[in-house]
């Protein structure tokens, strides 16, 4: 009987030079941890299940949206079905990881998935699109960022009168502008950019005329199918090349 090996290895060095890549997008964490740490607080949850949901669940929109059907009589299924409606990307997210993923041991594997975000995963991605594997800035960046969420959650069951709404400053567009910066900054070609329209077109009619946050499931389908119907040609290796000229 065989046994599998798993060639790669996370580099500490490389994790914590990750970490610190994304320290400086954290802080914006923390300032909605804070504002999710009030509104849990003001639903009735204890400060230590405010603290607990957020280490444990480190969800940021599902565990709003969990507080917010929060009560005396909590409807568990329906509660269940909205937050992984709202969390059904991360399906997604994980399936395009899956190259990357391989060759990592199981335990080490569903260990980066548990710190897996939006901010890391775009980074990881973008870098897998020029060539090289970085899954230490899951690792790193995902730790920076539960750290992150940990801390202003705590601010916000102990301090929450100082920040109720961070939209009020405009901190909700940075993880957005994070994003669109990440993409922009990826690889280029036609086929990308049909993707992307086809992908924003969906969204926004799923936005429009489906249930609520099924328009992120919907627009990544639809960029994704045409990333499958259209593949990506690649160059003829060097020797293939050589040898037509060869033959010339």
């Amino acid at each position: 009987m065989s046994v599998a090996s798993y060639s790669y290895q996370l580099q500490p060095a490389r994790v914590r030079v990750e970490f610190f890549r994304l320290l400086p997008i954290s802080l914006f964490v923390v300032a909605f941890g804070a504002a999710f740490g009030l509104a849990a607080t003001q639903k009735g949850l204890e400060p230590l299940q405010a603290m607990l949901m957020s280490a444990t669940v480190f969800a940021g929109a599902s565990q709003f949206a969990a507080v917010d059907m929060w009560g005396t009589e909590v409807s568990v299924l329906p509660m269940i079905a909205v937050v992984f409606a709202i969390n059904s990307r991360h399906l997604l997210m994980g399936a395009s990881l899956y190259p990357m993923l391989r060759d990592v041991s199981p335990g080490k594997r569903y260990g980066l998935l548990l710190l897996l975000t939006d901010a890391n995963w775009a980074v990881s991605a973008q870098e897998y699109q020029s060539g090289r594997r970085n899954l230490e800035v899951i690792l790193g960046g995902g730790l920076a960022l539960w750290l992150a969420w940990i801390i202003g959650t705590g601010l916000g069951v102990y301090f929450g009168g100082l920040l109720q709404d961070p939209k009020s400053l405009g901190l909700d567009m940075v993880l957005g502008c994070f994003l669109l910066a990440m993409a922009l900054g990826g690889k280029k070609s036609p086929r990308v950019l049909v993707a992307w329209t086809v992908t924003a077109l969906a969204s926004l009619a799923a936005w429009k005329w489906l249930p609520a946050n099924t328009h992120v499931v919907v627009g990544a389908l639809a960029g994704g199918a045409i990333g499958f119907f259209w593949l990506e040609r690649k160059p003829a290796p060097a020797s293939d090349a050589e040898d037509s000229t060869h033959d010339r």
